[in-house]
């Protein structure tokens, strides 16, 4: 069974184990280097001071994680957030990932958000089509904004209303 629950510092370690392959083999996440658990914990901490960061855990073992952070830095902004959702990848394509946004925006709707924006490195079905199965619409592609395994990427923008 699947457990959705708050993310906790001592879920950094597991976090990383997840995170590792989008940062190391792909250009999924525009990081260039793997975080450190210190880092981790320290993002944890930053991020949960106002917005929700979710972990999916099965048996005890930590499986996916989903969060919102901040859309922009200009208050006229605090109503939108990013988010960002990734899974183990021996669980991918079982629900888990729509049980963490489920949740997720179920909390962000509560806490008065508007808006959210996802940020997906192209190409990238898998994920556009995940988006758009939870409500996102594409309204941008940025080309050639990130600078990875010597090539350039374009990124797809993506929205969904999460309140009024």
């Amino acid at each position: 069974m699947i457990i959705i629950r708050n993310v906790r510092s001592a879920d950094a370690e597991a976090i990383l184990r997840i995170y590792a392959p989008f940062v190391l083999d792909s250009a999924v996440s525009f990081e260039l280097e793997l975080p450190s658990v210190e880092d981790m914990q320290k993002r944890i901490a930053h991020y949960t001071e106002k917005y929700p960061w979710l972990v999916a855990e099965e048996n005890g073992e930590v499986i996916g994680y989903a969060y919102a952070s901040s859309y922009r830095e200009r208050l006229a902004y605090q109503y939108n957030v990013e988010t960002s959702v990734y899974i183990d990848q021996q669980h991918q394509r079982k629900g888990v990932a729509k049980k963490l946004y489920d949740e997720l925006f179920s909390i962000l709707k509560e806490k008065g958000f508007y808006q959210a924006f996802a940020v997906i490195t192209m190409p990238n079905e898998k994920s556009e089509a995940f988006h758009k199965a939870n409500n996102f619409n594409s309204f941008a592609v940025f080309e050639n904004v990130g600078f990875k395994f010597n090539q350039w990427h374009n990124v797809l923008w993506m929205s969904r209303k999460i309140g009024d």
